[in-house]
């Protein structure tokens, strides 16, 4: 799997305006160290290359990844907050580890704000938000059709951060935002034995779909079905 550094990722474009006959520099927008840091950090962890229960090491990750040692930090602290790593006392931080119960908590509240999302990223979204929710639909389509669950992975989370924009609502992006990534984890760890990640993608393709039609209802309809399927694939891992 390739994970994007600080090394490999193309410096910020900087653009030049003229404003009382002075020169002005504007940095182009795009992700910060930490940032990506945070994203690099996240994919291993939900992938699983950063197994429950590891021990992490700030020196250590700044050195796979190419990063210096405050964006890790920083993007530690954040993975604390989403619940993914934990910091135990006088042992330092560790990934944190993936729990049955935990998950059907989260899907609980997960399912509300999921639907409220899509409903209002659909009443709310522009023009390019809904053209970048009908790409995403036929990427995923494409991903499950080459069984490539990592470009599934990464779409996801594509999709999800888009409906958080798009819905125009801070209070539910914060909230949702601690659960997108646990949920992917759980997914990915189990999707081999009672997955169906050609189900998975049709279901998110349908969310997205309605979004990129503006039908409100539709995608929040779309995102019950989905929030079932994912339900009844957390329950069927007590099989396991």
């Amino acid at each position: 799997m390739s994970v994007t550094t600080a090394s490999q990722s193309r410096p910020a474009r900087r653009a030049r305006s003229r404003a009382g006959g002075r020169a002005v520099v504007k940095a182009a927008e795009g992700p910060t160290l930490t940032e990506r840091a945070y994203l690099a950090l996240e994919e291993l962890i939900t992938t699983l290359q950063l197994p429950p229960g590891a021990f992490l090491s700030e020196m250590a990750l700044a050195d796979r990844l190419g990063f210096g040692r405050t964006p890790i930090r920083e993007a530690l602290q954040r993975l604390a907050r989403d619940g993914l790593v934990v910091v135990a006392p006088r042992r330092g931080i560790l990934v944190s580890e993936i729990n049955l119960k935990t998950q059907l908590r989260l899907l609980e509240t997960r399912r509300v704000l999921e639907a409220l999302l899509a409903r209002l990223a659909a009443e709310r979204s522009d023009a390019a938000e809904r053209a970048r929710f009908a790409e995403i639909a036929a990427e995923m389509r494409a991903a499950a059709d080459a069984s490539d669950d990592l470009a599934f992975m990464r779409l996801d989370r594509d999709f999800n951060e888009l409906v958080s924009k798009a819905a125009r609502n801070e209070f539910a992006t914060r909230s949702i935002a601690t659960m997108a990534a646990l949920s992917r984890r759980f997914w990915y760890q189990h999707y081999r034995e009672v997955g169906d990640l050609g189900l998975s993608a049709r279901l998110h393709a349908e969310v997205a779909e309605a979004i990129a039609t503006r039908d409100g209802a539709a995608a929040a309809t779309a995102s019950d079905s989905l929030m079932d399927y994912i339900e009844n694939f957390a329950r069927k891992t007590l099989d396991l």
